[in-house]
């Protein structure tokens, strides 16, 4: 258990991340017909040389993939991102909610099986024309994808979907057009994560329980989707108690026994949250994460 001290700079830092008001988007668009089917879009807020298009970081929201947590917590992480001179797809997608059957506990489930996947593969295969559409400021050729915690999870599984079996609907013939991954405490081995109960076995309920979990694993636990051979960077907090950084750990190993190096950048004194919280040090660090794989 956490001593005193580390249990309130942990509740600190999550409050100061959640502390900043929302921002809106500079313009939103659909790619299905669900509610949560929607992309926000944030164009740069700092002016390019002339001629010079912005480059392009996909977000992917955490909150475990449960209902309660959208994609309005992480828009100032969004604006932060915007106003070093990225364009922003800030990307919705369906969550577990409290649909009959599913917990008699009344707690929110984590993800829906399959529809959350479903979500991901759809958005990044309508992005290019949305973007053209809605964010012309934007260079599609340099995209970074990133995602926190879960959203991490989603970040590296999108990456992946050119390693998933044959037999997957989400399966792509080709490597995705991306500069790289930047994944914040990611989720991104599962069996680790169940080991040590993250986020109240979330990446076991994704998968619809004990039933479903190994026969579903190789379609969803980035671990097993290597080598990519996309660029990839985990960012993570030394003391981060909510994804513990042996889960980042296991991930990195699995890529180095596929034959791929992936980067870790460890920050000591750092949790969970800061990762995206636009006031806090660890931002700045995960923003040069991003601009050194984007441009």
């Amino acid at each position: 258990m956490p001593d005193d001290s580390a249990a309130a700079r942990a509740a600190a830092e999550e409050e100061s991340a959640f502390s900043h008001p929302p921002v809106d988007p500079d313009v939103s668009s659909a790619y299905g017909d669900h509610p949560d089917q929607v992309i926000d879009f944030y164009a740069p807020r700092s002016e390019l040389p002339a001629g010079v298009l912005a480059p392009l970081v996909v977000m992917l929201h955490g909150g475990a993939w449960r209902a309660p947590y959208d994609r309005r917590h992480i828009t100032p992480f969004a604006d932060y991102l915007a106003r070093r001179g990225f364009a922003v797809a800030n990307v919705e997608y369906r969550r577990g909610a409290l649909l009959p059957g599913q917990n008699a506990s009344g707690n929110h489930v984590a993800g829906r099986w399959p529809d959350t996947f479903d979500d991901v593969a759809a958005a990044l295969d309508a992005l290019p024309g949305l973007v053209r559409a809605a964010l012309p400021q934007a260079d599609p050729r340099r995209t970074v994808i990133t995602g926190h915690s879960a959203g991490g999870h989603l970040a590296l599984w999108a990456a992946a979907r050119h390693v998933l079996p044959p037999d997957s609907g989400w399966r792509v013939d080709r490597p995705p057009p991306l500069r790289g991954v930047v994944a914040l405490a990611p989720i991104a081995d599962f069996t680790v994560a169940e080991k040590l109960g993250v986020c109240g076995s979330a990446s076991l309920q994704l998968l619809g329980g004990e039933d479903h979990f190994a026969s579903r694993r190789p379609y969803a636990d980035p671990a097993l989707l290597l080598p990519t051979g996309i660029a990839t960077t985990l960012v993570q907090g030394r003391t981060d108690d909510v994804v513990p950084q042996a889960v980042a750990e296991a991930y990195a190993d699995a890529a180095a026994k596929a034959g791929e190096v992936v980067g870790v950048t460890l920050l000591e004194d750092v949790g969970h949250f800061p990762l995206i919280d636009p006031a806090a040090d660890a931002c700045a660090v995960v923003a040069e994460e991003i601009a050194q794989l984007a441009w």
